[in-house]
């Protein structure tokens, strides 16, 4: 294993998307030679690296074979990854980034984990920019939208939090703000999808990790035909790549679409 650059990590593996889109941002992506199989971006990320892993499991011979000077993983639910590699003598780091300050705060460590502090500083602040260009813009609507985002149809799942966070930086009103803070999936399932109906939203967003979401599907459910938000064709797509990872994606693409949708709502 190199241990060139001062002792930092030249050979890097990306359990999740954010790391490796990160690495790319910062222009650091020689460094990566292994990613997620689920990674869309960068495009270019998937031509050009091994793909060792999926979310909950990995190729553990082949990423020993990568010899990789680090690993990087996301969450709880990828510990038992990091405890195989680590008991073959591999350096893990695994992040739990749940909210917008977090996301930023990732990105500060992963910058000083290679010795990149000010490319990191710099990246964050042109995604602060972003986002705070977003909050100067719905701070002057006059009316502010209820939003039911679902994250999955069966059982229905609502917002995680940096999601609900970034629907209200963007001017709207998560419609499950008590569900956005629980970091499971299992425990912001929707029991009565007639609660939904009761909240009334003005907006519903869907993303539904690895299928098209269809809103055709969710106008027919029994009971929602007087939802404000079927009633006015306001039911939309974010695509899953651009707001379900915790990473820059969610920073740019993903809140600027939420806030297109939201923004066109609020000034009618």
């Amino acid at each position: 294993m190199s241990k060139a650059l001062g002792g930092y990590p030249e050979r890097i593996v990306c359990l999740t998307e954010e790391t490796t889109e990160a690495l790319y941002l910062l222009e650091e992506d020689w460094r990566i030679v292994g990613i997620s199989g689920f990674t869309v971006r960068p495009a270019r990320a998937r031509k050009e690296k091994p793909k060792v892993s999926a979310f909950t499991s990995a190729k553990i011979d082949k990423i020993l074979s990568l010899q990789p000077d680090l690993v990087l993983g996301f969450s709880d639910l990828q510990a038992d990854i990091a405890a195989t590699l680590i008991r073959a003598g591999i350096n893990v780091h695994v992040f739990n980034q749940r909210s917008v300050p977090e996301i930023f705060s990732m990105l500060g460590i992963l910058g000083g984990m290679i010795g990149c502090e000010a490319k990191a500083q710099a990246l964050s602040a042109r995604l602060r920019a972003n986002v705070e260009s977003v909050r100067e813009r719905a701070l002057h609507y006059k009316r502010r939208p209820r939003v039911y985002f679902e994250e999955w149809d069966v059982p229905q799942i609502s917002a995680i939090r940096w999601v609900s966070e970034l629907i209200d930086i963007a001017g709207g009103i998560d419609c499950f703000p008590e569900l956005s803070q629980e970091s499971l999936g299992k425990n912001r399932i929707i029991a009565d999808p007639l609660e939904v109906v009761r909240r009334a939203p003005d907006i519903i967003l869907g993303s539904w990790c690895g299928k098209k979401f269809q809103p055709t599907t969710v106008a027919a459910r029994p009971g929602w035909a007087g939802v404000p938000a079927i009633v006015n064709h306001e039911v939309h797509e974010v695509k899953s790549a651009i707001i379900l990872q915790p990473g820059p994606a969610a920073l740019t693409e993903g809140l600027n679409r939420m806030a297109d949708i939201i923004g066109r709502w609020a000034e009618l």
